[in-house]
């Protein structure tokens, strides 16, 4: 019986400890990312991208090229407003 208890003493110390020490130091490591990442990552928008959690909407292209300005001018001169 003396030699059954010092296993399962060996078993613990050896095995179950260490196990137990690992899934300790990774629980710390996976409760401080989710920390860090409700105050502080979701912000950053390099994060962000990364993650897809932000879509950057299209940019529309204003309109400043040669014939918009014709266009333009046409509206005006045609508008009822100038008569």
């Amino acid at each position: 019986m003396a030699s059954w208890l010092s296993f399962w003493d060996y078993t613990v110390l050896f095995l179950l400890r260490p196990l137990f020490a690992i899934a300790f130091v990774l629980f710390l490591i996976s409760l401080g990312w989710l920390v860090a990442w409700k105050l502080v990552l979701v912000h950053v928008p390099l994060v962000q991208e990364l993650f897809g959690l932000k879509k950057k909407p299209p940019r529309v292209k204003p309109p400043i090229g040669r014939f918009s300005k014709i266009y333009s001018n046409l509206h005006a001169q045609n508008s009822p407003s100038t008569w």
